[in-house]
């Protein structure tokens, strides 16, 4: 986690934010089968065929995130120094992400994808004339509604999927940022 927050240039605590809320989404939408198959191997879950490994980001999304990084002309492109953190080494690169995302002994490329996913969107904000980078609510409700979502204004609300947690309602936005202020973790 520290590995990929460096690299990204985000903190470790705003990558641990998206992760805390990502397995409690999955923990509490399907609780029986989290208790059955992840619980006693004490791992994180890793998502679904839809969404991939412990941050649970999707296939589409992790390819838009390798090609911000590349595209100098897009708003979330994030400078030359960044430009090959998601290289690939095979000829398979299907293969090469899923494995990248999902490495149950290994999470720094689910961190790494993550920490990008949240800076590219941090650049575009900024670009855009409005800094987000201590708004931990926004920039985990742009994590959790995607690039085609993320639409910088002066007065963004927190918002997101709906979780219910012990009977109360939170967005992902506001979950995200009630763990990144607390001192849960330490």
């Amino acid at each position: 986690l520290y590995r990929a927050a460096s690299a990204s240039g985000v903190s470790p605590r705003l990558i641990a934010s998206q992760l805390i809320v990502e397995q409690l989404r999955m923990f509490n939408s399907d609780r029986e089968s989290y208790k059955k198959f992840f619980a006693p191997l004490k791992i994180l879950g890793s998502q679904t065929q839809f969404s991939w490994g412990v941050m649970g980001i999707k296939r589409e999304t992790a390819i838009i995130i390798e090609k911000n990084l590349k595209d100098t002309s897009s708003p979330y492109y994030l400078g030359q120094q960044y430009e090959h953190l998601l290289d690939f080494h095979t000829t398979d690169i299907e293969n090469e992400r899923f494995i990248k995302m999902t490495d149950q002994h290994d999470h720094y490329g689910s961190y790494l994808y993550a920490g990008l996913y949240l800076r590219q969107f941090m650049q575009q904000w900024k670009s855009a004339g409005f800094d987000i980078s201590n708004r931990p609510e926004i920039i985990a409700t742009l994590y959790n509604v995607g690039f085609a979502n993320s639409r910088p204004k002066a007065e963004p609300q927190s918002g997101g999927a709906m979780i219910p947690i012990n009977g109360q309602m939170w967005s992902f936005g506001s979950l995200a940022a009630s763990f990144y202020n607390s001192d849960e973790l330490l």
